[in-house]
């Protein structure tokens, strides 16, 4: 096992979607699971004794729901939250990401993306799955949220920052903007610095959505030539 191995929390109220989870996780010689939790509550309970990297939580757990827990986490701890979830969540889905949720995830994903999003959101990226997304962003869109740009502030964007914005919105990281665009990472963090300043968003999970929303981005729209889609997930950062 790592030195330094991903501390991650489970919290599913069903004993055997924990137990699948931890046997899953417990198999990367880089990963440990620190703790498993009932509901949001005990998870509280837990991460103030165990401090977690990762918190792998249920959006519906009883006592506390993963929203509040998800909320409560991030005002507490340091630690990331990826949310599992089912097509019927939606409204929890949209909660959690106002709440601070960095990831969604369905349960009925492949096992190997659990590992590879604790990963993303150990080293800053956000982790959206593609059915997640779609059913996000076309609720967003269609229910706009006060608290996310109109879409003449995208348009108010300096053109390179229009471009920066529509390669986060296919799922491109730092590195992977630079390159397409012939510019350093450090300039791209200094790009999304300014997105995320003059949209008062969050991090980039909300940039996504914001992209998709304004109309900068459609779900039909092809990746630009010369980018790929990471592994089948939105995998963006988190922080510039």
């Amino acid at each position: 096992m790592s030195d330094n191995p991903i501390r991650v929390l489970l919290v599913d109220d069903e004993p055997l979607v924990r137990s699948g989870l931890a046997m899953l996780i417990e198999t990367e010689p880089d990963i440990v699971v620190v703790g498993e939790a009932d509901d949001g509550a005990q998870a509280l309970a837990l991460a103030a004794k165990e401090p977690p990297d990762i918190v792998v939580m249920d959006v519906r757990t009883p006592v506390m729901d993963g929203v509040a827990a998800t909320r409560a986490l991030r005002e507490a701890h340091a630690c990331a939250v990826l949310v599992l979830t089912t097509f019927h969540d939606d409204a929890a889905v949209h909660e959690a990401l106002r709440a601070g949720a960095a990831g969604f995830l369905l349960k009925n994903n492949a096992p190997h993306m659990l590992v590879e999003a604790i990963r993303a959101l150990v080293n800053g990226h956000g982790w959206l799955a593609p059915a997640v997304t779609r059913r996000l962003l076309d609720d967003f869109a269609a229910r706009p949220n006060p608290s996310l740009p109109a879409p003449e502030q995208v348009r108010q964007l300096t053109g390179r920052e229009q471009e920066v914005l529509t390669l986060i919105a296919h799922g491109l990281n730092n590195a992977e903007i630079g390159t397409h665009l012939f510019i350093s990472e450090a300039t791209v963090k200094t790009h999304i610095g300014r997105i995320l300043t003059k949209l008062d968003l969050h991090d980039r999970a909300q940039a996504v959505v914001a992209a998709y929303k304004s109309g900068l981005v459609s779900p039909t729209h092809q990746p630009p030539v010369g980018t790929t889609q990471k592994r089948g997930a939105h995998h963006a950062d988190k922080a510039p």
